[in-house]
């Protein structure tokens, strides 16, 4: 009787992205490539809503649901306003930090309509949990901006509503009055800064962990490149998301229901648009 051989159990394998089928050495090699950027032009910002518009239609399910976690931000931030008006730029800061991260999910959803995969809502939820190392470093780096950015917000109250902070109708009283230029300009001058920090450091950064699984470093500063090396694209970006958002905020929010998604997909098209795609090794293409 022969007796039949035995073959050692097949190795597991390296737990690895479900859109990309190479190896984790693969992978690795994705990350370890050289960051190459795109020239933009003043068209591109447009495109990429187009370009948003359509993911929101070829997934609607999934936009609703985060449409709907955009508009529940606005009505909490209106909420802040009229009670806690001297809150209310800490907690836009709050919002902006939180956004692109909740916007990780319409990220992973442009993903895979990219990759020809059917969009999950259950993947995009957890699209995040396979970068945590990356993300928590990006994260306290922006949580630190919108602390300090809330603190400069209290500070320029402070300095100017030396009696007390003001009352909802206060704030709007200042804002409108002729005589108080100078505190309308240095707190938008103030607010200024600090969300050009934010968006220059998380434009790209966010859906380039996403793709490539970079470290937190690498992807700040390749956000930063695009925004120094595109500046008049990034600012027309950042004042259409401006502009969007503020009209969205109008009857209390309920704009963010397609606004939110479709800047989120959008975003990723401009992280598409801006880093040039990461090249397979021919042993893994």
């Amino acid at each position: 009787m022969t007796a039949t051989p035995t073959h050692p159990a097949d190795p597991v394998p390296d737990p690895i992205d479900p859109i990309d089928p190479a190896p984790r050495v693969a992978l690795d090699a994705q990350a370890a490539q050289p960051v190459i950027l795109q020239r933009l032009t003043l068209a591109d910002p447009f495109r990429w809503l187009a370009r948003g518009v359509q993911d929101v239609r070829a997934a609607p399910g999934i936009s609703v649901f985060y449409g709907v976690c955009f508009c529940c931000m606005a009505l909490v931030l209106g909420w802040v306003f009229r009670t806690r008006p001297e809150y209310t730029m800490s907690l836009a800061s709050g919002c902006l930090l939180v956004g692109p991260f909740l916007a990780m999910g319409l990220y992973d959803t442009s993903r895979r309509r990219e990759a020809g995969l059917r969009p999950e809502l259950s993947e995009s939820l957890t699209c995040w949990d396979r970068h945590m190392g990356s993300m928590g470093m990006l994260v306290l780096v922006l949580v630190v901006l919108e602390l300090l950015w809330g603190r400069a917000s209290l500070v320029v109250f402070a300095v100017f509503f030396n009696t007390g902070m003001p009352s909802t109708t206060g704030v709007l009283q200042a804002v409108f009055n002729p005589q108080n230029w100078s505190f309308v300009a240095v707190y938008t001058v103030v607010g200024g800064v600090f969300a050009a920090l934010v968006f220059s450091t998380s434009v790209v950064s966010i859906p380039m962990i996403l793709d490539r699984d970079t470290d937190a470093l690498t992807a700040g500063i390749t956000s930063m490149r695009v925004v120094l090396e595109n500046t008049l694209v990034m600012l027309l970006w950042g004042a259409l998301i401006t502009a969007i958002v503020t009209l969205s905020l109008w009857f209390w929010g309920v704009g963010l229901l397609l606004a939110g998604p479709v800047l989120g997909f959008a975003s990723w098209h401009a992280y598409r648009a801006s880093v040039t795609p990461p090249q397979l090794p021919p042993a893994a293409a």
